[in-house]
C-alpha cells in the first residue's frame, strides 16, 4: 500500500469569495497546485519527466463538503492560513489515470475531487499511452488496500 501524497495549500485573498469562502472555483486550483507538485516536482525526484512533457485533464468532478474560510485565527504574521491536500492514484488504464483528492480545513474534510488525466504528445497534439517509467510512478502512489 502506498502513503498518501499530503500537501499543505497556502490561501490567498484572492482565493475568496464575496462572502469570505475560498470560492469553488478556486478548489480546483489548489488541487492543481498540489497535483503538480506530485506529478512534476515528484515525477522528476523519481527520475522521471515525461509528465511535464505534456499530460491534460479530461475530467473533475468535485464535491463540496462545507465552506472554508481564510481563518484569520491560523494565521500569523508570518504565515497565511492554510489547507492540507491528500491526493492518491484511484485508477490507473492504458491512456489514462485518475487522481483522487481530499482537502482538509483544519482536521475538517470540506472536499472531495476527483480528476481524469491523459498523457499527451504535446508536438503530434494527440494523446497517447502511459510509458512503463510513468506507470510505476503511478504505481507508487496507488492505494491498493481500498484505504481510499
Amino acid at each position: 500500500m502506498a502513503d498518501r501524497f499530503v500537501y499543505h495549500c497556502t490561501l490567498r485573498w484572492s482565493d475568496l469569495d464575496a462572502y469570505g469562502h475560498v470560492n469553488n472555483s478556486r478548489f480546483l486550483t489548489l488541487y492543481e497546485e498540489a497535483r503538480v507538485a506530485l506529478m512534476f516536482a515528484g515525477g522528476k525526484a523519481w527520475g522521471g519527466g515525461s509528465f511535464a512533457d505534456g499530460v491534460v485533464i479530461r475530467r473533475h468532478e468535485v464535491d463540496y463538503l462545507r465552506p472554508v474560510d481564510y481563518a484569520l485565527g491560523r494565521a500569523t504574521a508570518q504565515a497565511a492560513p492554510t489547507v492540507r491536500i491528500e491526493l492518491w492514484v484511484e485508477r490507473i488504464r492504458a491512456a489514462s489515470f485518475t487522481v483522487a483528492y481530499e482537502l482538509y480545513d483544519g482536521e475538517v474534510l470540506a472536499s472531495t475531487a476527483r480528476s481524469v488525466l491523459v498523457p499527451f504528445d504535446l508536438v503530434e497534439k494527440r494523446p497517447r499511452r502511459i510509458s512503463d517509467d510513468e506507470r510505476a510512478f503511478l504505481e507508487s502512489w496507488a492505494l491498493t488496500d481500498g484505504a481510499a
